[in-house]
């Protein structure tokens, strides 16, 4: 398939630049891909679409402050971004400068840490930190939130809560899992009043989420590993709802990535443990765990408007993100939410 059939015009102000004032006031889009029908509706009256028995699937990860600022010895300023951290002392990130950073050069970031460029792997560099204090604490230290390229402005300390979800417990990710920033805690506690069973796994979000396709066909892509965690708590949920005919909703395509990924390497079952996975999930790909989607709207040209279509069919979303933008839904990680009902 071409990349340029995943392409649609978005009107710039229909991209979300704040977050609405509570986390659950942001508006819900249900798509039923089997009808190819769709209902207008708010993100408050999710319980409405579910059951007692249903599993939740939430990625637990937690955004640690990813982007530093600093210069080269040779005096040029540099933007690091971290992808992942990969001991308490070395980093893989990409790094934004007037000239690439050569191996074995030293930066400073912060005005406070001593950083030598270790490795350069294409557009990812190998960091180390010259400290005594660990990557992840200079991070939290000197560090600032990453918020999305298409959010035209700097973070806040309001973001600092607003882009984390309340749930967020595992630290790793550069990108928030956009569709769990709609629950709070009454939220939360409701579902599980009405018996919804909540799971979690963790998937630490890249920052390659954000970027699009640049090839002429979708199979020439190549994906970015993320690392992912199932619980044998999670796997056990879900093996009981499939046995009950309940039905499994990943919240986020992380979450679905995450489980699809595992059972795609166990031979469709789900199978506890940590694992890195690149998969990349377009029209035709068979669906093995997950029933139902909580997402968000996400950027054309996308993987991520990619793996919907394939969950919904790519012509019921086509229609149903048309549908959006008359309508004047938000865009984006602090834009609105759609509850997809696998195409089967």
């Amino acid at each position: 398939m071409k990349t340029q059939d995943f392409d649609f015009f978005l009107p710039s102000e229909l991209i979300a630049q704040f977050p609405t004032k509570q986390r659950t006031a942001s508006r819900l889009l249900h798509v039923d891909s089997n009808l190819s029908e769709w209902q207008d509706d708010v993100f408050i009256h999710l319980p409405k679409y579910l059951r007692s028995g249903d599993v939740m699937v939430f990625n637990d990860t937690h955004v640690i402050k990813a982007r530093l600022f600093g210069k080269k010895d040779t005096g040029g300023s540099v933007e690091v971004m971290v992808e992942r951290v990969v001991d308490n002392r070395h980093v893989l990130a990409a790094i934004r400068a007037s000239h690439a950073p050569k191996p074995n050069s030293q930066l400073l970031l912060a005005d406070s840490i001593i950083t030598t460029v270790v490795a350069r792997n294409q557009e990812f560099y190998t960091l180390r930190f010259e400290h005594k204090k660990t990557a992840a604490e200079l991070m939290e230290e000197y560090g600032q939130l990453p918020l999305p390229p298409y959010i035209t402005r700097s973070a806040t300390t309001a973001d600092e809560a607003r882009y984390q979800t309340v749930y967020a417990r595992n630290p790793g990710a550069v990108a928030a899992p956009t569709a769990g920033l709609h629950f709070d805690a009454p939220m939360m506690e409701q579902l599980s009043a009405m018996g919804i069973i909540i799971a979690y796994i963790t998937l630490h979000v890249g920052a390659g989420t954000f970027q699009p396709v640049r090839t002429e066909n979708i199979a020439d892509h190549l994906m970015h590993k993320e690392i992912f965690h199932i619980p044998q708590a999670t796997v056990d949920a879900i093996q009981q709802a499939q046995r009950n005919q309940q039905r499994v909703l990943a919240v986020g395509t992380t979450s679905l990535r995450a489980l699809e990924a595992n059972a795609s390497i166990h031979n469709g079952q789900l199978v506890a443990g940590y694992g890195d996975t690149d998969i990349f999930i377009t029209p035709g790909y068979r669906f093995q765990v997950v029933e139902r989607l909580l997402t968000n709207f996400h950027l054309p040209r996308s993987t991520l408007l990619m793996l919907v279509s394939a969950f919904a069919g790519i012509e019921t979303i086509r229609h149903a993100y048309q549908h959006a933008i008359v309508e004047r839904y938000r865009f984006f990680s602090y834009g609105d939410t759609m509850l997809i009902e696998r195409k089967l």
